[in-house]
């Protein structure tokens, strides 16, 4: 009788245990590694254990939020002016014109030597001024070669606050991609020894000058004292047009500048201005086959810019870098109609206008 109650028991803690592994039991707390409690020293005991919790994802710094950006464009433009099209002769391997290493006036789309591949994207073929209370504003336009080639360069312009022809503030964009105000790619840097252009702006030193170039950095990518400071975009309507704006508070109520656009590579490079005083024109070459001594562009390629618009007043004679006078023959109160846009100049000064037709005579 006790042999078979024994067995009995047996079966009947069988068949229990059975059932609760059916059942759903809260597991036993577990011991971390290096935790406190338990006998085994706060080791993991030989039960699967669940993996830890997964570290917070980390948190991004809050975006930078603008309190003033720019809007639409103003309707009335400050001035205009054109630059020569190397498309036209870029499969000779050189520029229509518009070359003169002397005066700092590059047409150079080109590679180096042997200045067998354009760069559509960085041809500028047209350029605007606009003013409101508030902004500066620059429009750079370059040849849409119907290739669809985005705008992979940098563009922006220089302001020569002083009129003496040397830049004091550069401001610029490298790749925009958006056609929303922003400051991504976007900087400033002004010249604060007045070394841009050494001695003789504009033009080439002799002895050569090599300064520092632009060399404070006041803003980039919305980072700086003012975080609104300048802004880009691609034209909401044009993908070959690039629009900046900068803030008036840096011409420090100076109400008459000039500004000069660029477009380039690497050869855009704030350290480098003036061009033609860090390099010699050996180095740097020429992309007009005039020029035979100089031709090809070598050291100084990829890079254009276009005469300096006046802005705030109409000029009453040369100034250093600025759009050449026009005669008082060649002066008309509007654009000539027959005019194409790469050569047209305007001064736009309130309600009086001047403008002429650059156009070389063939």
């Amino acid at each position: 009788m006790r042999k078979r109650f024994s067995v009995a028991v047996f079966f009947r803690a069988v068949v229990l245990l059975s059932l609760s592994a059916c059942v759903s039991v809260p597991a036993p707390p577990v011991q971390v590694p290096g935790g406190g409690g338990g006998g085994n020293g706060g080791a993991s005991p030989s039960l699967p254990t669940a993996l830890p919790p997964l570290p917070a994802a980390p948190v991004d710094a809050p975006g930078i939020q603008h309190e003033q950006v720019p809007g639409a464009l103003p309707q009335n433009t400050s001035g205009r002016a054109g630059d020569h099209d190397s498309s036209v002769t870029a499969n000779e391997k050189r520029a229509p014109a518009g070359d003169s290493f002397t005066l700092g006036r590059f047409e150079r789309p080109f590679n180096a030597d042997p200045m067998d591949v354009y760069h559509s994207y960085i041809d500028i073929i047209y350029t605007v001024v606009y003013l409101d209370s508030d902004w500066v504003y620059a429009s750079i336009t370059v040849k849409d070669d119907g290739t669809g080639k985005s705008l992979d360069g940098k563009y922006g312009f220089e302001i020569d606050v002083d009129l003496n022809g040397g830049g004091d503030w550069l401001v610029f964009v490298s790749k925009p991609s958006s056609t929303e105000w922003t400051t991504d790619g976007v900087q400033v840097w002004y010249d604060a020894n007045n070394d841009v252009g050494g001695t003789a702006k504009s033009q080439t030193d002799s002895p050569p000058f090599r300064g520092d170039g632009f060399e404070q950095k006041m803003f980039g990518d919305g980072d700086g004292d003012d975080p609104d400071l300048a802004f880009a975009r691609i034209a909401p309507d044009d993908p070959y047009t690039v629009h900046l704006a900068v803030k008036r508070s840096i011409l420090r109520g100076n109400s008459q500048f000039m500004v000069g656009m660029w477009a380039g590579n690497a050869l855009f490079d704030p350290a480098l201005f003036d061009h033609n005083d860090y390099f010699s024109h050996d180095e740097a070459g020429s992309s007009v086959v005039e020029l035979e001594f100089y031709y090809p562009a070598k050291a100084v390629h990829e890079l254009d810019n276009a005469c300096r618009i006046p802005v705030g007043f109409i000029p009453t004679g040369d100034l250093p870098g600025m759009c050449p006078l026009p005669s008082v023959s060649e002066r008309e109160d509007a654009p000539p109609a027959s005019c194409p846009r790469e050569y047209l100049v305007c001064f736009d000064f309130g309600s009086q206008t001047m403008c002429y037709c650059n156009q070389p005579i063939p």
